[in-house]
């Protein structure tokens, strides 16, 4: 019984619905895709054997790794928005895994930052290809004019969103 009202919950907006029938069904799937979203964030979690936070982690030291860019704990501190404390652990645990190192920073003998390890990266990969590689299927079956259309229409919902920070 509890599952069902999880699983049922976007057919319930807590504000007046959209005006149109059109409207009702944009913002029906929207709040779908944002169930899926939380499930498959959920499965990519229990598949990389990882905490939620721990995986998080580690998919931004990858993201940054493959962008060249070299993050130390206080960036990961900043993209978790966490507690020195809370990275610091999250860290370590990583590290006793084997899956990341810590690295000398070339100029600041005092400084460090994080590199993800081959295996890491491939856990990451693992963790989320499928549910990547679903969205990009789905996508490319769609045409040109309608995923543009999508992507205006979702880039105003995100930005209404937004603005309520």
């Amino acid at each position: 019984m509890p599952k069902t009202v999880v699983r049922h919950e976007e057919e319930h907006l807590y504000a007046k619905e959209p005006r149109t029938e059109a409207g009702r069904r944009l913002s029906d799937a929207i709040l779908h895709l944002s169930r899926a979203e939380r499930a498959q964030t959920a499965r990519a979690q229990r598949a990389s054997g990882l905490s939620a936070t721990d995986l998080t982690a580690l998919r931004y030291l990858v993201q940054g790794y493959r962008d060249g860019r070299h993050l130390s704990p206080k960036d990961v501190i900043v993209m978790l928005d966490s507690t020195s404390a809370t990275v610091t652990n999250v860290i370590g645990r990583l590290v006793a895994r084997g899956l990341v190192t810590r690295v000398h920073h070339p100029t600041d003998r005092r400084a460090h930052y994080l590199v993800p390890t081959p295996e890491a990266i491939a856990r990451v990969d693992d963790a989320h290809s499928a549910h990547h590689s679903a969205i990009v299927a789905a996508i490319d079956d769609v045409p040109e004019a309608d995923a543009q259309k999508a992507g205006d229409v979702i880039s105003r919902v995100v930005a209404a969103l937004d603005g309520l920070d």
